[in-house]
């Protein structure tokens, strides 16, 4: 009897787990899709709003830092109208634990400077994502790099 009880149990939890993995895979990648349009728009607001204020983070051996730091500096990026700012985002995997979301991906961010001319840079990571009671889902952790832009040769292409 009991281990008719616990095999239905298994049964049935695991598809309700893998549904409620879907829907916050879903949630999240809307999440960050709509932060890039706010980003591109220049929404500092709603931009700082996907970040718990518990975040802390690690960008290319800059010290570590925390939600005041990130959101000072976007702001005062996208409130700098000499330079145009734009973000690309490509998700690579999104896994969900519970309330905690993990998302590998890669930001390419292009920046226009005053002259026309154009900086890109193309910055993977890892974002950690954690579910508020609200239902949001907020970056609590992050850690990204940028990869420098440079040519590449047909042999490197191929490996």
């Amino acid at each position: 009897m009991l281990a008719t009880a616990l095999l239905a149990l298994f049964v049935f939890a695991a598809p309700a787990s893998e549904a409620f993995a879907n829907d916050a895979e879903e949630k999240i990648r809307a999440t960050l899709q709509a932060w890039t349009k706010d980003f591109n728009s220049g929404n500092a607001d709603a931009v700082c709003a996907l970040f718990s204020s518990e975040l802390r983070y690690d960008f290319r051996g800059y010290p570590e830092r925390g939600y005041d730091d990130i959101c000072t500096l976007l702001h005062r990026s996208l409130r700098d109208k000499s330079k145009r700012y734009s973000y690309s985002l490509d998700i690579r995997e999104i896994i969900v634990s519970g309330d905690l979301a993990v998302v590998r991906l890669v930001w390419k961010l292009t920046v226009t400077l005053p002259t026309g001319q154009t900086v890109n840079s193309t910055e993977p990571g890892m974002d950690v994502l954690r579910k508020q009671p609200d239902g949001k889902w907020k970056i609590v952790r992050y850690i990204a790099y940028e990869v420098p832009e440079r040519p590449v040769s047909g042999a490197e292409e191929n490996r």
